[in-house]
């Protein structure tokens, strides 16, 4: 496994971060199954991963849960745990949200599944327009400040947005954003006009979601073909939404060139995705040690400019992206 640093910061991360959603039973698509979990996340660190994220309303905080319990034997000095905060956790006045009140008191309820007593990167799940950035900023850096929280991130908003709290940030001296979390792939290149210029221009480390685009770019589907109930795509949109000609177009550059070089086109898809500058660790969200092992093995595969190019010539990055405004 390669390290990096995570944007300006001198934080060690491996090239590759451990999503774990799939860890919990909240989507018909997720492992819902503890043992399993925890074995791959073992497996996952004796390959050198040592970035995990997660997030509090990730199966109502069961994968936080099985997060804890994995990591609870490892070395916690070497071992970089991420979580977020912002979704519902419970219906009510102050369930959701970037208030400074849910922010501390979610912290603390991650903090007890999670099993240790400070998180590594703590990261705003999207923007609250109800809460002032003030506000949330102001909570964020407390938590700095008393040790609970390392350094602070954010996922998914608008470079205006980012901008606004990077600024405030500075004017008001708290701690500022070292991480965003982008939705990001060679068929997902929305954000190219929208985030990532401004996170390479403030040194602000990327850690993609969706690297594979939510299974698509894998491989394992055919443009004319309905999708096998068994697969992601055959009950959640977010998949199918990708089976577009330009993203089939896509695909076939990326199946020629895995043919090429005798790897995946999971691997071409995530080489391209580790050759992008901007980028620190794609978050890679394998369900069994295959797919586990097939991603970490993407960190040696290499593409030329001539090879990345052919995969981004069907695209052109448009922000907002088509049914995301």
């Amino acid at each position: 496994m390669a390290y990096t640093k995570l944007g300006d910061t001198g934080l060690d991360v491996s090239r590759l971060c451990l999503g774990c959603m799939n860890f919990g039973s909240g989507e018909p698509w997720m492992m819902d199954d503890r043992d399993a979990s925890v074995d791959l996340i073992h497996e996952a660190l004796d390959l050198g991963i040592n970035f995990l994220d997660t997030a509090n309303v990730y199966s109502a905080g069961e994968s936080e849960t099985i997060v804890g319990d994995a990591v609870a034997s490892a070395n916690r000095d070497e071992l970089i745990l991420a979580t977020k905060v912002r979704g519902d956790m419970f219906d009510g006045p102050n369930g959701s949200g970037l208030s400074r009140k849910h922010i501390l008191d979610q912290v603390e309820a991650s903090l007890d599944r999670l099993g240790t007593d400070y998180i590594d990167l703590y990261q705003i799940h999207r923007w609250d327009d109800e809460t002032p950035i003030e506000e949330t900023l102001a909570a964020l850096d407390h938590l700095v400040e008393t040790g609970r929280v390392r350094y602070i991130g954010a996922s998914t908003m608008t470079a205006y947005q980012f901008t606004k709290a990077l600024y405030t940030s500075d004017i008001e001296d708290y701690s500022r954003f070292a991480c965003m979390q982008p939705e990001y792939n060679a068929v997902d290149r929305h954000e190219e006009a929208n985030l990532l210029e401004v996170c390479e221009g403030e040194g602000v480390g990327v850690i993609p979601w969706s690297p594979l685009a939510g299974g698509f770019l894998t491989g394992k589907y055919e443009r004319d073909a309905e999708p096998d109930s068994g697969l992601r795509a055959g009950t959640d949109e977010y998949t199918k939404n990708r089976f577009s000609e330009e993203n089939w177009a896509v695909l076939e550059e990326i199946r020629a060139l895995a043919e090429a070089k005798n790897a995946t086109p999971a691997q071409v898809a995530l080489a391209w995705l580790l050759r992008q500058d901007v980028v620190t660790a794609p978050i890679i969200g394998p369900r069994t040690s295959e797919h586990l092992r097939e991603n970490v093995a993407a960190v040696s595969v290499e593409l030329t400019d001539e090879e990345a190019a052919r995969i981004e010539a069907p695209k052109t990055p448009r922000w907002p992206a088509p049914g995301k405004d």
